[in-house]
């Protein structure tokens, strides 16, 4: 049996600012079977400048009207929110979790919610100051890699391995690369860190999921490695729980018709549910790597597995030829593998047709 896949109901900022949606949110999360259902932690003064323009996908759900300050703005959730909802999940059995896309969000979550572990976005593999405050925090951090390259993700890894080596010297490239290089720093690192695979489209195309990339990541880095997904239905992230993937993420919703820029790509509560099933029937299913007739299939191989049998009577003293043997199936007896071995003895007794042959 896999260690159980941990399935992250990704809330995000479909809650769109209200806090009764939000709870919403969690009781879907939690009927559904999630381990965790996640938020994010920002302001829109950190996140954003005033005059950025919003991503298309955004263009396509919530219109131009409004700058992407002005959006995220709407979509804040207040300290006082995260307490409710930290609260409301506890209540519920399933475990709150935020991404913290400033220092001071890190701080909070980390400080005053307590968060078991982090989850660092795309946008901010390159953001350095971030990650190496995460790290130095000595939380584990699940950390996606969309829009990246390896090369991207190694020098992202090697941030995190100098913060987890608890190392209070000066930061910088060349120390981030003489952490990474250490033997010790790394696996350090590679205890503390998954690392999932995603295509940052919404929603993503299913040409460009390339979920081979997410044993990719695996090998390349000897960290633990799953898979957020931006694609519509819940085909692919039940492909990556079956490909290895330690961790699912997946947005949802209560209603694709709802106005926002991340529904479109979501799931509805029936959907969550059903890609909750399907994993857990995965991780079943995948079971062990060894090769071996299972406990369930010994009391079949006597019915289903043939044996050596008289294909005509046969007198004692006869020679056992390609003619008058054959492989049926008849209970227990000789396997047919020794079909040539048979071939030119000599028939110890008399056989009717069908009966299993024994020297």
């Amino acid at each position: 049996m896999t260690d159980s896949i941990y399935i992250i109901a990704e809330a995000g900022v479909n809650h769109n600012g209200s806090l009764a949606q939000a709870k919403e949110l969690v009781d879907v999360a939690a009927t559904a079977g999630a381990d965790a259902v996640k938020f994010q932690t920002f302001t829109a003064e950190t996140l954003v400048s005033s005059a950025l323009s919003k991503a298309e996908y955004q263009i396509a759900a919530t219109g131009s009207q409004e700058s992407q300050y002005q959006m995220i703005k709407r979509l804040e959730l207040s300290v006082e929110a995260h307490e409710t909802l930290a609260a409301h999940c506890r209540e519920r059995g399933i475990e709150f979790l935020s991404t913290p896309f400033d220092l001071d969000s890190l701080r909070l979550l980390v400080h005053q919610f307590n968060l078991s572990r982090l989850k660092i976005s795309s946008g901010d593999i390159g953001n350095g100051p971030l990650l190496l405050a995460a790290a130095r925090t000595g939380t584990p951090i699940i950390l996606s890699t969309g829009m990246c390259s390896l090369g991207e993700v190694e020098l992202a890894l090697g941030v995190l391995a100098f913060g987890y080596s608890g190392n209070v010297g000066a930061p910088s490239m060349a120390a981030f690369r003489e952490a990474y290089g250490s033997v010790e720093c790394r696996r350090r690192m590679q205890k503390k860190v998954t690392l999932l695979h995603c295509t940052t489209e919404y929603p993503a195309p299913l040409r460009d999921v390339n979920l081979y990339a997410m044993n990719t990541l695996s090998h390349a880095f000897g960290t633990s490695v799953g898979y957020s997904d931006h694609t519509q239905g819940i085909t692919i992230p039940v492909a990556a729980a079956a490909l290895g993937a330690t961790i699912i993420e997946k947005h949802f919703t209560l209603s694709r018709d709802l106005p926002g820029p991340d529904h479109q790509a979501s799931l509805e509560p029936s959907e969550l549910e059903g890609m909750v099933k399907a994993i857990r029937q995965v991780e079943v299913a995948l079971g062990s790597a060894t090769k071996y007739p299972a406990a369930i299939e010994l009391k079949n191989m006597l019915v289903a597995r043939k044996v050596i049998v008289a294909a005509e009577n046969i007198q004692k003293g006869d020679l056992f030829t390609e003619k008058n043997i054959a492989a049926k199936r008849a209970g227990e007896g000789i396997s047919p593998l020794y079909h040539w071995d048979v071939i030119g003895k000599i028939a110890d007794r008399d056989y009717q047709k069908n009966d299993r042959v024994e020297f």
